[in-house]
């Protein structure tokens, strides 16, 4: 059952809480895909090679997400109990003195603890961010500024890997990202506290309960249905993109692959993606007609790397490009997961859904692996691949339309 709210919203777009918002993403991308443009040249310089060091790389980038999926409850729960200001510059804090840290590592075991860490700091803008933005927008112009939240903050991908690109030292690439991040801090001034968070505050009504989530069968496949939506996003990335290197052996691609260059072409592909799923969404009225959309061009342009066999480099980036497209429903995820829960429980959705994704990578990964020997590498992308494209699409049914919905109530325990 729902309780109706009275609050006030501002009319502005550009209100501080989405620049903040947008601009805390930025850094937040910037720092959460750095480890995949970094991840050769790193390993290298501390003495890893070969079969060796994409173990290692696979492990590092899992110990990253599952500190991310600790993060996305820990941040998630604080979010509705606290506020969303808290989580948003706590987060931002924790992870930036954690790529600082990154940037003196000597050996794997500290490189793991600091992504851990970080993961765990990573966990907390995004969620805290869209939840924000979507309290203090009317819902006319939420998905825009939703919109603008991910545009903006999916381009730090892009300026990490051009970073790298003319530094060269991914040390200084780690520095950098920490202290783009405690330099953002210094913007908390001048930005408000949502309004229906103030207000459910001051109701007295049970807030940032995680286990709530698990008490109602609709309540709790409504979750799972959020979650599992996003899952084609970061088997791309973090299986397809990330990879791309050894995809491109096995497929015999003509000319040096660079994991950084795939991440960076991808990104690319993902802020036209989330900017064209954002206009659409806005011109159809409707988020799930938007996801089936993309869905689908996912499952093409998926197929088409997949059977690149002897292309040029630049193709294959060409498709990551393209990958990134087709998977840049991110934004529009987010917010459906936002707009799917009341207001003492929207912060803890929001924040958990996307990092119980980022969190199912070891999953797939896991999966892939399993997949891997008998099926060779084409064969388990392929299946996996199947799978997510499968699994989303049956998730997009059990989810009601939220275009119209209004946000203005609270769950009831």
């Amino acid at each position: 059952m729902q309780m109706p709210l009275s609050t006030a919203q501002s009319p502005r777009l550009l209100n501080a809480a989405v620049v903040v918002a947008a601009l805390g993403y930025f850094v937040d991308i910037y720092d959460l895909l750095l480890f995949g443009i970094v991840r050769v040249p790193s390993l290298r310089s501390l003495g890893l090679t070969g079969e060796n060091l994409t173990r290692q790389g696979e492990f590092l980038l899992n110990t990253q997400m599952v500190g991310m999926l600790i993060g996305g409850v820990l941040w998630g729960v604080l979010g509705d109990k606290k506020g969303r200001l808290s989580v948003l510059f706590g987060s931002i804090f924790l992870y930036s003195v954690a790529n600082i840290a990154n940037g003196f590592v000597q050996g794997i075991p500290g490189y793991a603890f600091w992504r851990f860490i970080a993961g765990i700091g990573l966990a907390g803008e995004l969620g805290a961010g869209i939840t924000l933005v979507s309290e203090v927008l009317p819902k006319e112009k939420r998905g825009i500024g939703t919109m603008i939240v991910a545009s903006v903050g999916l381009t730090g991908a892009v300026v990490a890997n051009l970073i790298y690109r003319f530094s060269g030292d991914w040390r200084m690439c780690y520095f950098i990202g920490g202290g783009l991040g405690l330099a953002l801090l210094l913007l908390r001034v001048g930005v408000s506290e949502s309004g229906m968070f103030r207000h459910a505050k001051h109701e007295g009504v049970s807030r940032g309960n995680f286990f709530a989530l698990f008490t109602n069968r609709q309540r709790l496949f409504k979750y799972l249905c959020c979650i599992l939506i996003g899952l084609p996003t970061w088997y791309v990335i973090g299986i397809l993109v990330t990879f791309s290197p050894e995809f491109a052996k096995v497929l015999n691609i003509q000319g040096e692959v660079r994991g950084g260059d795939a991440i960076m072409y991808a990104y690319i592909g993902i802020v036209l993606g989330d900017l064209a799923t954002g206009a659409l969404s806005q011109l159809l009225k409707s988020r799930l007609k938007v996801m089936y959309t993309f869905l689908a061009l996912s499952a093409v342009v998926i197929a088409v790397y997949l059977n690149l066999d002897g292309a040029s480099a630049g193709t294959l980036y060409l498709i990551c490009g393209l990958l990134g497209f087709a998977t840049g429903f991110w934004v529009i995820f987010v917010t459906i997961a936002a707009e799917q829960f009341g207001t003492n429980l929207r912060a803890t959705v929001t924040t958990t859904v996307p990092n119980f994704v980022r969190g199912a990578l070891p999953l797939l990964v896991i999966l892939f692996n399993f997949f891997l020997e008998p099926l060779g590498r084409i064969g388990a992308a392929t299946a996996v691949g199947v799978f997510v494209i499968a699994t989303s699409m049956l998730s997009v049914r059990g989810l009601k339309e939220t275009f119209h919905q209004d946000l203005n109530y609270t769950e009831e325990a």
